[in-house]
């Protein structure tokens, strides 16, 4: 089981989602971090810190996503999309629940999940609602987001593979700036409870309502519409 490179990913969902106008940006965009000459991506990513199981319908497992700024230049309007991939391709996008912190808030971002025509789950580190614009990471230094992630009681058991792609978001645009490595989890049934049972209450606290699905559709299809023009410009 593998994910795909991010580029053909990305052209697969802006072909599964259809574009919904997102709030307007008024400010200027930040400096691109990646320029015509680079061959090697500008961000270096690695996943670290996750739990090899998740049980479906029990806890958070948290997880480490490092963003490593390479060049001499800042970086700005820098947001992770994750992708998740379970070998049975049963996995829905109400059905993992995760979270992002960023610096200058102690309360978690929620991630909203959208599926691709290949059953991929792809989700975007966004939360316009609550005024996140994105990471900063300053010239040669190392950032380091915390996520947690807990998946629903009616998860199947299966092997899933998790990867973040990162992009920076320039205005309208979007460039592709960095890749992660893979990290591999299984999901496994809850103590007392088969996969598959569906406990109310639970998808009541984790469910997504039809506003922030929207938000993520437009934020999803907004950081990855500009990425055919620019992903030639990247090696993989």
């Amino acid at each position: 089981m593998r994910i795909r490179t991010p580029a053909s990913l990305f052209l697969a969902v802006l072909a599964a989602v259809l574009p919904t106008a997102a709030h307007a940006r008024t400010e200027a965009p930040p400096p691109a971090c990646a320029t015509e000459s680079d061959v090697d991506f500008p961000l270096t990513a690695r996943i670290r810190g996750g739990p090899d199981t998740y049980p479906a319908g029990g806890g958070y497992g948290t997880w480490y996503l490092e963003l490593t700024n390479t060049t001499d230049r800042f970086c700005g309007g820098i947001h992770p999309v994750v992708v998740l991939v379970d070998d049975k391709r049963e996995l829905r996008a109400s059905q993992p629940v995760l979270e992002f912190y960023a610096p200058d808030r102690e309360q978690p971002h929620p991630v909203h999940f959208e599926t691709t025509d290949e059953d991929e789950l792809v989700g975007a580190f966004v939360d316009e609602q609550a005024g996140f614009e994105g990471f900063a990471v300053e010239a040669g230094r190392t950032l380091t987001v915390k996520v947690r992630l807990a998946l629903t009681s009616d998860a199947a058991a299966g092997e899933v593979v998790a990867q973040a792609a990162v992009v920076q978001r320039q205005g309208d645009d979007g460039d592709w700036v960095g890749q992660s490595d893979d990290y591999r989890f299984r999901i496994e049934p809850a103590p007392g409870k088969e996969a598959g049972d569906t406990d109310p209450d639970e998808l009541a606290r984790t469910g997504i309502d039809a506003t922030g699905k929207l938000l993520t559709v437009a934020a999803v299809a907004l950081l990855t519409g500009g990425l055919t023009a620019t992903q030639a410009r990247r090696r993989r």
